[in-house]
């Protein structure tokens, strides 16, 4: 008796899942080697597609940056709404603790889990100094995650500018491999004998 030589017939994968596995592929891509150092060909062969389907999906490679960089900017939008709705449930874990700082607690230590995230956020940033249209797209992203934490503590937006400078502030730190990153800590005068 032969043995049975069939093989299942491949599933055939959605569309709707392939963007979805590109846009994960492309936060890593384009979180280390940046809109130009990044080649379209890894992220497909990350997927297990061919360059030519991926831009049947993406136009170009600015096209998939962006969906890439949006995708970065829900994931931090998500995580500031479970953030105030885990705040809303159980109030503050720590002394002095509210809503805004909640959100801030979280947001870090979702950075220190998703690096890539933090490395595509530089990475967006960077890439509006070379493409009006990219600059309106990451502003456009950021103002409407300005607008989501407004909403969501009521607070005012002196309070609003100094948590988002804080944020600007640890994202550095967090890209520099910095935990203290005040003055007083001694990380200047130990990067400069390094």
């Amino acid at each position: 008796m032969a043995a049975d030589t069939k093989t299942a017939p491949r599933r055939r994968v959605p569309a709707a899942e392939r963007r979805d596995a590109l846009i994960e592929a492309a936060v890593h891509h384009f979180a280390h080697g940046g809109l130009q150092g990044t080649k379209v060909a890894a992220i497909a062969a990350d997927v297990g597609v061919a360059q030519p389907y991926v831009f049947s999906l993406f136009p170009t490679k600015r096209d998939l940056f962006l969906a890439a960089v949006g995708r970065c900017f829900e994931k931090v939008s998500t995580l500031f709404e479970e953030a105030a709705e885990q705040f809303d449930r159980a109030g503050p874990q720590e002394p002095e603790e509210d809503k805004l700082k909640a959100i801030g607690h979280a947001y870090m230590g979702a950075m220190a889990d998703h690096p890539d995230r933090l490395l595509l956020q530089l990475q967006a940033y960077a890439a509006c100094g070379d493409d009006e249209g990219i600059q309106t797209a990451v502003r456009h992203n950021y103002a409407r995650l300005v607008q989501l934490a407004r909403e969501l503590t009521g607070e005012a937006d002196e309070r609003l500018d100094q948590f988002f400078q804080m944020g600007m502030w640890c994202n550095v730190a967090a890209a520099l491999g910095i935990e203290d990153f005040s003055a007083e800590s001694g990380w200047v005068e130990r990067s400069l004998t390094d």
